[in-house]
């Protein structure tokens, strides 16, 4: 997920956006579809892993975050390799 802020902000609005962010992906994370979110260094960018029932559940997730319609998202869908030892992630 790349993010794009508009430039005509003030730091106000800015500074809601990003509280209401931070409670909307704890939110999915505590509630254990949103698995990892990782920062990508240098960038107001994010690689997320998340697990979702459905392309529609995912769209769910993605779309309740309050700077969805400010971001270029990235979809991969993935699944467990058979030669994996792991059952998860990391």
């Amino acid at each position: 997920m790349d993010v794009k802020i508009p430039e005509t902000w003030s730091e106000e609005k800015l500074q809601d956006y990003i509280t209401r962010e931070k409670e909307t992906s704890q939110k999915w994370q505590k509630s254990g579809k949103w698995k990892y979110l990782w920062r990508v260094a240098g960038k107001y960018s994010n690689i997320s892993v998340i697990e979702a029932e459905s392309p529609d559940e995912l769209h769910q997730i993605i779309s309740s975050l309050p700077l969805f319609p400010y971001m270029n998202i990235k979809v991969t869908s993935v699944c467990k390799h058979p030669n994996a030892i792991r059952e998860t992630m990391l």
